[in-house]
């Protein structure tokens, strides 16, 4: 993604209102016992279709947002939100990210990775966490919620932003034609 004034807007809105959702509507409502998260999936989104760099900045912004409106510990959700972006980003800058399942993949793989990285910094820094084994069941309500969650969101995150993406970014990397292998399927190998 072009960082431009345009795109830079984009990806704020999007984060400012997966944060005012996520504060005011779905952490209020338990499903199963457990809650969906919507920043997690909402910068997964991100930098999926923006790369490392915008998915970090997303991650970061999201997390200080959170922060600063549910009156938690400073800091905490902007760290674990910009390591999940930046390794959400990473992977689709590396990776062919045309198959149409795959946010559902990287929305659980973000959800779990934000899950147990904000649990183990909670811990580490004695922030008043009760650890219980009620906490792996919410862990993976969440977790199944997100994927769920997962199809509709990236598709809008997708229709957002992606005049502001590289043309040929959605569709599959050119394929050429296969090298020819040898009789027991080793390649190089003359026989």
């Amino acid at each position: 993604m072009t960082l431009s004034r345009s795109a830079a807007l984009r990806v704020g809105l999007i984060v400012l209102v997966a944060v005012l959702v996520q504060v005011s509507v779905v952490a209020q409502v338990p499903i199963f016992g457990g809650r969906a998260n919507l920043i997690p999936v909402a910068v997964a989104a991100l930098a999926l279709f923006g790369g490392s760099l915008t998915g970090a900045a997303a991650g970061f912004v999201a997390g200080l947002a959170l922060d600063l409106s549910m009156g938690m510990s400073l800091g905490g959700s902007s760290l674990v939100l910009t390591f999940v972006g930046y390794l959400i980003g990473r992977f689709a800058e590396l990776r062919d990210v045309s198959h149409g399942l795959l946010p559902i993949a990287v929305a659980a793989a973000g959800t779990l990775g934000y899950d147990v990285a904000y649990g183990a910094i909670t811990f580490m820094l004695d922030i008043e966490a009760t650890v219980s084994v009620l906490v792996l069941r919410d862990m993976l309500v969440g977790v199944l919620l997100n994927a769920l969650l997962a199809l509709p969101l990236f598709a809008l995150v997708r229709r957002i932003v992606r005049p502001l993406v590289a043309d040929g970014r959605f569709e599959g990397r050119p394929r050429g034609r296969p090298r020819e292998a040898g009789p027991i399927g080793l390649r190089g190998l003359e026989v």
